[in-house]
C-alpha cells in the first residue's frame, strides 16, 4: 500500500487525525477575510459584464498584420468604451468585442476598424446585440441560480436535517463570493459560459459536502448512545475519514481544468477559454476547502446548540475528567475495545429482547453430569477383585 493509502486508512480507522473542528474560529477568520477582499474587488472594480449581458457589437476581422493593441485603440476611440480583443488563430484573425453599443455607434465603429485594418467595411463582419436580450439573459441566470440553491436547501433537509442543508448554502454562497471576487479582481469578462461554470463548481462542491455529510451521520448516529467522544469529536473523526479522498478528487479534477486555463488560455492564445476556466478553477479550489473546513465545523456548531447534545458532551467531559482522577484513563487505549463493544451493544434494536436471567437462588440449567473418575491401585491397573 501507498504512503498516501497508508494514511488515509489510518485517517479512517482514527489513528491519526487533524483537528478541523476544534481550529475552526481560524478558518472562519480566513473565510472572512476572503470574503472581505472578494467585496473590495467587486466595489473598486466592479464586473466586466459581456456583450451577452449588457449588449453591445462584435466585429470578426480576417487576418492582419494590425497587433490587438492597436486594435483596442482603435476601437475604444471610435466607441468610447472598453473593448475586448482576442485573437482566433495564428493569421492574425480577431474577434473585437465592444459592450453598449447601439446601432448608429456600432457603424461608426465598424468604419474606424476596417480603415485602421485597410479592408474593405463590406468585409468586416459585425453582429450587434441589443441590451434588451442581455437584460433577459442576465435575468435568467439569477433564476436559475436561485432555483438551484432552493432545490439544493430543500433536498439536505429532507436527505440529512436542515442543520445541514443550511451548513451546506453557507459553503455554496462562500463559493460563489469567492469566485466572482476573483473574476471581478482579474477583470474577466462574465460571459455565459462564465455562468456554466458557476453552476459546474456548485454541483462540485455540493457532491464534496453530501460525501462528508453522509460519513457525518453515520458516524454520530448512535451518539447519545455513548460516553467516549463529544460531537465535535465524532464530526472531526468523520471528516479526517473521508480527508484523503476529498483531496484527491479535487486534485484530479484541477489538473486538466488547469491545463486548461494555463495552457489553453495563456500560453496558447485561447482568451475564450479563460472564461469557464477561470470559474472552475477557483471555484474547485473553494469548494474543496468550504466542503472540508467550512461545512463540517458548522454543522457540529449548529448541533451544539441542542440541549440533548450539549448534555451529552458535558456527561463525556465528566466521565473522562473522573477517568483521569481515578487513574483509570486508558490514553493508551486498554479499555477502548470493552467501551467500543458495549456502544455497539446499546446500538443495537431496541426490539430485540434480551436473554432470559435466572433469578438469584434459583436452579439454573443443568449441564452433563460428572462423570466419576476411575481409581487406580498399584502400578497403574483399575480397581477390581485380587488376584
Amino acid at each position: 500500500m501507498s504512503r498516501l493509502g497508508d494514511l488515509g486508512a489510518r485517517l479512517y480507522r482514527g489513528e491519526v487525525g487533524f483537528d478541523f473542528v476544534a481550529r475552526r474560529k481560524i478558518w472562519y477568520a480566513f473565510s472572512v477575510l476572503i470574503t472581505i477582499v472578494a467585496f473590495a474587488g467587486l466595489g473598486i472594480r466592479g464586473l466586466h459584464m459581456g456583450v451577452e449581458f449588457e449588449g453591445g457589437a462584435v466585429f470578426t476581422t480576417e487576418g492582419t498584420e494590425v497587433s490587438v493593441e492597436e486594435a483596442r485603440e482603435v476601437a475604444e476611440d471610435a466607441s468610447g468604451s472598453q473593448a475586448l480583443v482576442q485573437t482566433l488563430g495564428d493569421d492574425g484573425a480577431m474577434r473585437i468585442q465592444v459592450s453598449g453599443l447601439g446601432t448608429e455607434q456600432s457603424n461608426e465603429t465598424r468604419a474606424a476598424l476596417a480603415e485602421a485594418l485597410g479592408v474593405p467595411t463590406e468585409d468586416l463582419n459585425a453582429e450587434l446585440i441589443g441590451p434588451s436580450w442581455g437584460s433577459q439573459i442576465a435575468n435568467q441566470a439569477w433564476q436559475g441560480l436561485a432555483i438551484f440553491l432552493v432545490l439544493v436547501v430543500i433536498y439536505l433537509a429532507i436527505a440529512f436535517e436542515w442543520r445541514m442543508a443550511l451548513a451546506a448554502l453557507i459553503a455554496l454562497v462562500h463559493d460563489l463570493t469567492i469566485t466572482v471576487g476573483v473574476y471581478a479582481i482579474v477583470g474577466f469578462e462574465v460571459t455565459p459560459g462564465t455562468v456554466i461554470g458557476l453552476l459546474t463548481i456548485l454541483g462540485y462542491s455540493l457532491y464534496d459536502t453530501v460525501v462528508v455529510f453522509d460519513g457525518l451521520k453515520e458516524t454520530t448516529k448512535h451518539f447519545t448512545k455513548q460516553t467516549r467522544h463529544t460531537y465535535g469529536e465524532l464530526a472531526n473523526r468523520s471528516l479526517n475519514g473521508t480527508l484523503v479522498r476529498s483531496i484527491n478528487t479535487s486534485v484530479v479534477a484541477l489538473l486538466p481544468v488547469g491545463a486548461l486555463l494555463f495552457i489553453g488560455g495563456g500560453a496558447l492564445g485561447g482568451g475564450m477559454l479563460n472564461d469557464i476556466a477561470l470559474s472552475l478553477f477557483v471555484g474547485l479550489t473553494a469548494g474543496a476547502y468550504s466542503s472540508i473546513v467550512i461545512a463540517t465545523p458548522l454543522v457540529a456548531d449548529f448541533k451544539k446548540r441542542e440541549p440533548q447534545i450539549r448534555a451529552q458532551d458535558r456527561k463525556v467531559l465528566a466521565r473522562r475528567a473522573k477517568r483521569a482522577e481515578d487513574g483509570r484513563d486508558d490514553e493508551d487505549g486498554t479499555g477502548e475495545a470493552a467501551e467500543e463493544s458495549r456502544t455497539d451493544a446499546e446500538g443495537a434494536d431496541e426490539d430485540d429482547e434480551p436473554a432470559p436471567v435466572a433469578a438469584a437462588g434459583a436452579p439454573g440449567p443443568r449441564g452433563p453430569r460428572r462423570q466419576p473418575v476411575s481409581r487406580t491401585r498399584g502400578r497403574g491397573r483399575p480397581s477390581g477383585k485380587r488376584r
